[in-house]
C-alpha cells in the first residue's frame, strides 16, 4: 500500500481502542475481536473475515512497540497537514513557503532535533520500519526478508494431563503461505517481475522544492514487485488464511497459564524470511482432590481421632494409584506427611513430593454406643487439660 493508505489506517479504531491504550488493553482488544470474527466462527461471511484481517493488521502493528512508536509519528506528522506524501510544506501548494518556516522545527518535534548536520533528516528514516526501509544504497528496502509474525493460541488440560503431559490437536485458523502459489503471489507458472519504476527497491524519492523525500513506490505498493497474473487463491498477496491441525506435545508439569513455544509455526515470512512462532498458552483445570505448589501435591485426608492417637497404616490416592502411608500414635491433626517423588516431574529438575495433611474428621451424630464410649473416654481422661500448656506460656509472659 501507499504511504498515504497506510497513516490514513486507523488502527486503534480498528481495535476499538484509544491510542493511549496500554499492551495489555491492546492484546485484550484483538483476543476479544479474534473471537468473534474468527472464520470458524462465522462461516461463510466475508465480512466478517475482511474484519478479521484488518483486525490481524492493527494487532501486527500496535503489539510491536517499535512499530507503534513510528506508527504514532507518522500519523502525527501527516495529519497535522505538515508533511504529506505528495503534497507540499505549509503554505507551500506543493512547493516550500520560506516565510516563517525551518525544516528543522518540524524534525525536532519528533525529539530529534533535525537528526543530522544541520538539520538535515530524509523522510524514509522516519517510515523505514513500517515500510520496509529507505531507498538509500545500503539502507535497506522494501523487499528485504521480513519473518513472520507470531501467533498464539490457548488449550485447555485437566489437572493429570497437565502433571504427566499429553499430546493434543490443535486446529488453527491463521495466515500461511498461500498453497496454489507457494507464497510468490503470482498464478502458477507466471512469476513476479521486477519493478522498473523503483528498481526493485519499493521505495521513490521525490523533489519538494528544495528537498527531497522517500516514499514506497505506487507502481509496486512498496513491494519492488509486479504481479501481472495475480494468484487466485490469495489475490498477489503471497498468504491465505488457511485452517490447520497441529499435534502438539505438551511437556510434563506444564503449569497453569504457562505458554509453550513452537518454533516456527507462526505466519509466514516475506521473501524468504523465516515463519513466526507459535505460542500454546495452556490452561488447567482444578482436580477435586489434588491441589499443586510449585512441583509438589498436596491432599488434605480426612482421618479419625483413634487413628492419630492410637498410630495407624492409612491408604493414599496418587495420580498413579494408591500408597500405604504410617501414621506414628500421637500424631496432631493439621500434620502434614511427605510421600518422595510422588508429585509433578517438570521437563528438567527433580521430580516433587505428595504432601498429605491429615485432619479429623468431626462426626455430626452419634449414636449411643458410640456416644457413652466417648464419655466414658472423657471421664477417663479428665485430669488431662490440652490447654494448660497454652494457659502456662501466658501466665509466663504476664
Amino acid at each position: 500500500m501507499s504511504a498515504r493508505d497506510w497513516i490514513e489506517k486507523d488502527f486503534y479504531a480498528e481495535l476499538g481502542i484509544s491510542s493511549s491504550a496500554s499492551a495489555d488493553e491492546i492484546k485484550k482488544a484483538y483476543r476479544k475481536l479474534a473471537k468473534e470474527l474468527h472464520p470458524d466462527a462465522n462461516p461463510g461471511d466475508t465480512k466478517a473475515e475482511a474484519r478479521f484481517k484488518s483486525a490481524s493488521e492493527a494487532y501486527g502493528v500496535l503489539s510491536d512497540a517499535k512499530k507503534r512508536a513510528e506508527y504514532d509519528e507518522a500519523r502525527k506528522l501527516f495529519a497535522s497537514g505538515g508533511f504529506r506524501p505528495g503534497a507540499g510544506f505549509p503554505g507551500g501548494g506543493g512547493g516550500f513557503n520560506s516565510s516563517g518556516f525551518d525544516i528543522n522545527d518540524l524534525f525536532s518535534t519528533m525529539g530529534n532535533g533535525g537528526g543530522g548536520p544541520g538539520g538535515a533528516t530524509n523522510i524514509s528514516d522516519l517510515l523505514g520500519g513500517l515500510f520496509g526501509g529507505g531507498g538509500k544504497p545500503g539502507g535497506g528496502s522494501a523487499t528485504r526478508p521480513r519473518r513472520g509474525a507470531d501467533v498464539e493460541t490457548e488449550v485447555r488440560l485437566d489437572f493429570a494431563e497437565a502433571v504427566k503431559g499429553a499430546t493434543v490437536p490443535l486446529r488453527l485458523t491463521s495466515p500461511a503461505a498461500c498453497g496454489t502459489c507457494g507464497g510468490s503471489g503470482a498464478r502458477p507458472g507466471t512469476s513476479p517481475r521486477t519493478c522498473t519504476n523503483c528498481s526493485g527497491t519499493g521505495m521513490v524519492s521525490r523533489s519538494q522544492g528544495a528537498f527531497a523525500f522517500s516514499e514506497p513506490c505506487r507502481e509496486c505498493r512498496g513491494t519492488g514487485r509486479i504481479i501481472e497474473e495475480p494468484c487466485l487463491e490469495c489475490h498477489g498477496d503471497g498468504v491465505s488464511t488457511r485452517t490447520r491441525t497441529l499435534t502438539v506435545r505438551i511437556p510434563t508439569g506444564v503449569d497453569d497459564n504457562q505458554r509453550i513455544r513452537l518454533a516456527g509455526q507462526g505466519e509466514p515470512g516475506r521473501n524468504g524470511a523465516p515463519a513466526g512462532d507459535l505460542y500454546v498458552k495452556v490452561h488447567v483445570t482444578p482436580h477435586p482432590v489434588f491441589k499443586r505448589s510449585g512441583n509438589d501435591l498436596t491432599l488434605t485426608l480426612p482421618v479419625t481421632f483413634p487413628e492419630l492417637v492410637l498410630g495407624t497404616s492409612l491408604t493414599v490416592p496418587t495420580l498413579d494409584g494408591t500408597v500405604t502411608v504410617k501414621v506414628p500414635a500421637g500424631t496432631d491433626s493439621g500434620k502434614t506427611l511427605r510421600v518422595r517423588g510422588k508429585g509433578v516431574t517438570p521437563k528438567s529438575g527433580a521430580a516433587g513430593d505428595l504432601l498429605v495433611t491429615l485432619q479429623v474428621a468431626v462426626p455430626s451424630k452419634l449414636d449411643g454406643a458410640a456416644k457413652q464410649a466417648l464419655e466414658e473416654y472423657a471421664a477417663a481422661t479428665a485430669s488431662h487439660d490440652p490447654r494448660a500448656e497454652l494457659m502456662s506460656r501466658l501466665e509466663r509472659r504476664g
